[in-house]
């Protein structure tokens, strides 16, 4: 009994969350809980809304921090209904360390703790404003946002590399401009960490204009980074679009196969042919 007890949650919450009629029931409860959380935790930072509904609010934390807490404890409970957990303590330890799992408690660890520690009006106020990293589960009830996050583990070493060039490009370009720009602008362009400001709204288009290249030498390095830079975000853009590609072939495929009755061997369904 309580194994088909555990099954059906399981399929509930994790491995048919979307295709069943409860699943998707406990997948839009809880998404819909998580951005009103959000909502309450931008409402709280407005003191005289915050004064007005103080108790409103902390009704509403409590109940929500009891839902989520017993989510993830029934989650761990049930993980076992999966092979890669069969073990009842390795295997929920392993799950404990996923990094969906750590999410989960990554959220609900600091209102959990709050009986442990030292309270003033600051640190309440943050922890209380934590809440709006609850929508980092939103993971869980999403198939767009799962697919999204399948996406950038399968083609997390090219956006790592892409992101690095650009770390890369942020140094260099912030010491030739500072290196062009500090004897001439020694109070704006102090350092090469306070050239990086420069650099940043520069390339990203900002223009705030409060820090700009006045020598010769320097608005030639500052056209020649921009230009340098012009195509800087297309890589890791292009990953993402070719990842989403494959996610949705490998969909189309997974899809077009099923098992056949006989042998169990995977059988896929060739694409219908229309007459010409």
């Amino acid at each position: 009994m309580t194994d088909s007890v555990k099954q059906r949650v399981y399929a509930i919450l994790e491995s048919g969350a979307l295709d069943l009629p409860a699943g998707r029931f406990v997948a839009g409860t809880l998404g819909l809980l998580i951005f009103l959380n959000v909502i309450a935790a931008v409402l709280e930072t407005d003191a005289q809304v915050f004064q007005s509904y103080t108790h409103l609010f902390d009704v509403f934390a409590l109940i929500s921090v009891m839902i989520f807490a017993l989510e993830y404890l029934v989650r761990v409970w049930c993980c076992t209904e999966n092979p890669l957990y069969r073990d009842p303590v390795r295997g929920r330890l392993k799950y404990m360390a996923t990094p969906v799992a750590l999410v989960d408690l990554f959220v609900i660890l600091p209102f959990l703790l709050l009986p442990f520690i030292v309270m003033n009006p600051e640190t309440l106020a943050f922890i209380r404003f934590f809440r709006i990293f609850w929508i980092l589960k939103i993971s869980h009830y999403s198939r767009a946002l799962r697919t999204f996050g399948r996406v950038f583990s399968a083609k997390r070493g090219e956006i790592f590399v892409a992101f690095f060039v650009m770390f890369v490009l942020l140094i260099l370009g912030s010491a030739l401009i500072y290196f062009a720009e500090h004897d001439t602008q020694p109070q704006k362009f102090s350092s090469v960490l306070a050239s990086m400001w420069w650099w940043i709204e520069t390339m990203a288009t900002v223009g705030y204009g409060a820090m700009i290249p006045v020598t010769c030498i320097g608005k030639l390095t500052a056209g020649m980074e921009a230009r340098l830079c012009a195509g800087l975000f297309a890589p890791p853009s292009g990953c993402f679009a070719s990842g989403f590609v494959e996610e949705i072939n490998r969909k189309k495929k997974e899809a077009a196969s099923f098992p056949c009755p006989h042998c169990g061997k995977t059988i896929t369904r060739e694409p219908e042919r229309k007459d010409p």
